[in-house]
């Protein structure tokens, strides 16, 4: 029988006979501290690390002495690695640079090599300015996962072709033309991408921007023109006849056209408005309107209003009808506006609403049609934020009155309410007491400190 240390030294043998390119794919899954650590177990891991295949830099991590790196340490550290790594190919790259600020043209440089080695995952994290070589990342089609989230300005040529992009996510950058006075639009044609997500970037003002992305599945934009005092001519345009999944996020400047839309299901528009723009009131409910109505065939929307409803109380007045919608989330809306979207949504099944209905007159429920949705098919209704006031206590009691195949109510009180000088025993005994047209509803109230 083999000794203890036999047996051990047997497992070490085992492992060294194994091909370099084997233990570079296993190193690869270690930290990278630890990976160019190993350099120092013999002769034979002297140069594995140099072939590993991930590449993982976060300077906000622990260092082989289980300290944080100081930003010289770190420099150097990621400095060695690069001049000496060997494999010409790398399937993962991560910059994550959250505790210093470093040299822009060293940045630019450790990019520009890791896109001469054909990556396929590039990860960029760094809240400072940092000049990103255009041309290279552009032609880099290997790239598989793009993700930039830092202060950097892309320059875009009229024509750009990745063929092998599947997932692509901006987060601050600035796309400017590289040829400002052509009229063409500036085409981003990328065959398999199925996510496209860009928050808070600047986008070109002298030409459209077409996306050519045929399999997109998921988009999604955060987009302010906070930068500029006037509206964009120019319109984003997504050509896509796989779309399932859009989400806005912006104040309506600049137009987002969905070419083919009709396959969306799920939507999320969030409409913040600047104070200082609201003298812009009367285009925002046809700007509303032009991007709904390329929505109007989703079955979940989450729609949500900032700083628009106590300048504009008639943007919903030209809402297309939802004929496939089921599930409806609000934030705080008027009666008006509430009633027009249930009569604008026939077969709306759930209603989840958030913070209660504004500026409510009594006489539009009294008098109001009852919504085909609830004769027919609409059955759980969500308040949160509930504020145990009239305008509050008034749309319950319509829809309690009304809804005759709702199923459940549920009521979640305002966080507010327990500071307030409020009974909501009392409250909750009044709803209980209110008439149901449907006998099956069941009523159910939170506690306040779930709220």
């Amino acid at each position: 029988m083999d000794s203890p240390r036999e047996t051990i030294e047997g497992e070490r043998d085992m492992i060294s006979t194994l091909h370099e390119s084997i233990l570079s794919q296993i190193l690869s899954f270690i930290p990278i501290v630890d990976a160019v650590s190993t350099s120092v177990l013999s002769r034979r891991w002297v140069d594995v690390w140099k072939c590993i295949t991930n590449l993982d830099f976060d300077d906000s991590l622990l260092g082989s002495r289980k300290k944080r790196m100081q930003k010289e340490q770190f420099v150097n550290f990621v400095e060695k690695v690069l001049i000496h790594f060997t494999n010409s190919s790398i399937q993962s790259f991560s910059l994550s640079l959250t505790s210093h600020q470093y040299d822009a043209s060293k940045l630019s440089e450790w990019i520009s090599f890791i896109l001469e080695r054909r990556v396929q995952k590039l990860h960029i994290q760094y809240a400072d300015k940092v000049f990103l070589p255009s041309d290279s990342l552009f032609r880099c089609n290997s790239l598989v996962d793009l993700t930039l989230q830092m202060r950097c300005t892309l320059s875009l040529p009229i024509s750009v072709c990745l063929q092998n992009l599947q997932k692509l996510s901006f987060s601050g950058v600035k796309l400017v033309s590289d040829s400002p006075t052509c009229s063409k639009d500036i085409t981003l044609n990328f065959p398999i991408l199925k996510v496209f997500e860009a928050r808070g970037c600047e986008w070109p003002t002298t030409q459209n921007i077409s996306l050519q992305v045929p399999v997109l599945e998921k988009f999604s934009i955060a987009i302010w023109n906070h930068h500029s005092n006037k509206s964009s001519k120019y319109a984003i345009k997504v050509y896509s006849r796989r779309l399932t999944d859009f989400a806005y996020e912006g104040d309506l400047e600049q137009d987002i056209v969905l070419c083919h839309s009709s396959s969306i299901c799920n939507a999320s528009v969030v409409i913040v408005l600047d104070e200082d723009k609201k003298d812009r009131m009367e285009k925002l409910g046809f700007q509303a309107h032009n991007l709904l109505k390329q929505i109007d065939n989703v079955e979940q929307l989450k729609l949500l209003f900032y700083k628009v409803l106590r300048h504009g109380k008639d943007i919903f007045t030209n809402l297309p009808v939802f004929g496939r919608l089921t599930y409806l989330q609000l934030n705080e809306v008027t009666g008006e506006a509430l009633l027009q979207l249930l009569h604008n949504s026939p077969i709306l099944n759930s209603l989840v609403l958030l913070n209660g209905v504004a500026d409510l007159d009594k006489d539009v429920f009294t008098s109001a049609m009852v919504p085909h949705c609830f004769l027919s098919s609409f059955k759980v209704f969500q308040f949160k934020g509930f504020n145990a006031n009239e305008h509050d206590l008034c749309l319950v009691q319509f829809v309690l009155e009304n809804a005759a195949t709702m199923e459940m109510m549920m009521i979640s009180p305002a966080f507010w309410l327990r500071y307030a000088n409020v009974d909501l025993k009392k409250v909750k005994e009044n709803v209980l007491s209110l008439p149901k047209c449907s006998n099956n509803c069941k009523i159910e109230f939170s506690d306040i400190s779930s709220s």
